[in-house]
């Protein structure tokens, strides 16, 4: 286990290693192996570039963001024109089904709805505005409603974290309830954790993923 000096000073250096991140306008807080994160910096894409810089370190059991984003002049853009560069990003994206998803923007604050049939869908929607110029932050608060729930969805997901082999899937149990599924057991870093509920949300009729899985 490391201490949480130690795990301060890895933050720091993978914040530092990170070239989309700017580590000089970053603190970084540990108490308990949990990372706080402080600061200002001048896009949105940035802090989220820290968030999961620091989600890789191995040993860290949470991160909480408390970076404001403030955009430079040259950034700035009108809301109406962040709604269709927006548009566009979608519109664009061959991973997001036509006229599924709406954008609303307040701010610079970026508020996606509609309806998609996969989980990756949903990701791909946020992921293709996340880089916009004068975006401060994305609520992705669209819905997936699957056409489709397959039976053998639990067996899918297993059979999905076994071929990567860094899971030890005999240690997780994989819980379906409806189009929600369930994670639970141990893990033994962030990625390993990550990479399970990313094999779960891509599993076809998923709708939901519950992350009750712990780093031991």
């Amino acid at each position: 286990m490391k201490s949480d000096r130690q795990l301060k000073q890895d933050v720091m250096d993978e914040l530092e290693w990170d070239p989309a991140v700017k580590d000089t306008e970053i603190g970084v807080e540990i108490k308990d192996g949990v990372v706080t994160l402080v600061g200002h910096l001048s896009s949105y894409a940035e802090k989220y570039a820290a968030e999961h810089a620091a989600l890789r370190v191995v040993g860290v059991k949470g991160v909480a963001v408390e970076i404001d984003v403030h955009l430079p002049g040259t950034s700035e853009r009108s809301d109406a024109d962040v709604v269709r560069a927006a548009e566009f990003a979608l519109e664009w994206n061959v991973l997001v089904p036509k006229n599924t998803v709406k954008v609303m923007v307040e701010d610079g604050w970026v508020t996606l709805s509609g309806e998609v049939e996969r989980g990756y869908q949903r990701s791909a929607a946020e992921s293709a505005i996340r880089n916009l110029m004068g975006v401060t932050g994305i609520s992705n608060q669209i819905a997936v409603k699957p056409s489709v729930l397959p039976s053998d969805v639990k067996v899918k997901i297993e059979a999905a974290l076994q071929r990567r082999a860094h899971i030890e899937t005999q240690r997780l149990t994989v819980i379906v309830n409806g189009d929600q599924v369930t994670l639970t057991g141990p893990v033994r870093s962030w990625s390993e954790r990550y990479a399970a509920l990313q094999a779960a949300a891509a599993a076809s009729g998923v709708a939901r993923v519950v992350d009750k899985m712990v780093i031991a």
